[in-house]
């Protein structure tokens, strides 16, 4: 189920059990206190609760919408404004990101949109160098997709032998340098493995955001296969206004913007903060689970997203 038809029946739902428990509460509660007030009369005592609804039932499709209505009004209002959770489907954020993550997205870090056509109603901030943001996917918007913000509206993004640079948008009164080269400082060898090649992690730093990516030393730049923006040379974009490009950390294994563009502002979904819940479903060759189950809880890998 996508996140749309899940967003949809959450609306129905709150809207559904609202109405029954509001028509209820005006029309025909007050008939069932009468009757019971009646009854009260001619016993001349007053019934306990368990009595009164013997004597005056209230119909079951009340009492689950009573009940039902304030449960699932907030989970609407929480995953809709709030934070919503997702799972990680693939490698293509590594190591930052493994399959089986699950995380919170922030949701009003980048707006508060309506929970089923995504209209903007209150602006809230935009993505900033560095962060992680989860958006619709600009080819399928059905789908969701999670990478790493590293150009802003008006940026110049170059990548180079597997080096991306980019020159900042500057205000026509900005001083200083404006062109940043995400330099890699390596930490790490082997510790992930491509097939049989080991990959190499890199230490990189881009804004206020610290993280880990990794390389695979043996694979192919892909070029050829990059998107080519309007007066631009393959491996060069500059990001239009309302736009962002993004990529996966895992730098040789993402499908991201250097394959099909930027990503529009009005189809972001909001900043991935925290793994809540980790699930490693890589089971040894000589276990018996069966493939669906986790074969452990990765606890070391809860926290905060960077």
């Amino acid at each position: 189920m996508t996140t749309f038809y899940f967003s949809l029946l959450l609306v129905i739902a709150t809207i559904f059990t609202g109405l029954v428990w509001l028509i209820d509460h005006f029309l025909f509660k007050p008939k069932r206190a009468t009757a019971i007030a009646e009854v009260e009369s001619k016993t001349g005592r007053k019934l306990t609760a368990e009595e009164a609804s013997r004597a005056v039932p209230e119909s079951s499709l009340v009492e689950f919408s009573r009940s039902a209505f304030p449960l699932i009004a907030f989970i609407l209002i929480l995953r809709s404004f709030f934070y919503e959770p997702f799972r990680i489907p693939s490698g293509s954020m590594m190591p930052t990101l493994l399959a089986g993550d699950f995380i919170l997205v922030e949701k009003f870090r980048y707006g508060v949109r309506d929970p089923l056509f995504r209209k903007q109603l209150l602006a809230t901030g935009t993505p900033k160098h560095g962060e992680v943001a989860v958006f619709k996917y600009p080819v399928e918007p059905d789908i969701d997709y999670i990478k790493r913000v590293i150009g802003l509206p008006g940026d110049r993004v170059v990548y180079h032998d597997k080096q991306f640079y980019i020159e900042k948008q500057c205000a026509p009164n900005c001083s200083g340098e404006n062109e940043v080269s995400l330099e890699h400082e390596l930490v790490a060898e082997g510790e992930f493995y491509y097939g049989r090649v080991p990959m190499r992690t890199y230490a990189e730093t881009h804004g206020d955001n610290s993280y880990q990516v990794l390389v695979n030393p043996v694979a192919g730049s892909q070029v050829g296969a990059f998107y080519n923006q309007a007066n631009s040379r393959r491996g060069e974009w500059i990001v239009p206004e309302g736009h962002y490009f993004v990529i996966g950390d895992n730098r040789d294994n993402s499908r991201d913007s250097r394959f099909w563009g930027f990503v529009p502002e009005e189809n972001l979904v909001g900043r991935a903060v925290f793994v809540w819940l980790s699930l490693d479903f890589d089971h040894g060759p000589d276990s018996r689970m069966p493939s669906w189950l986790p074969a452990r809880v990765r606890f070391e890998r809860l926290g905060s997203i960077r």
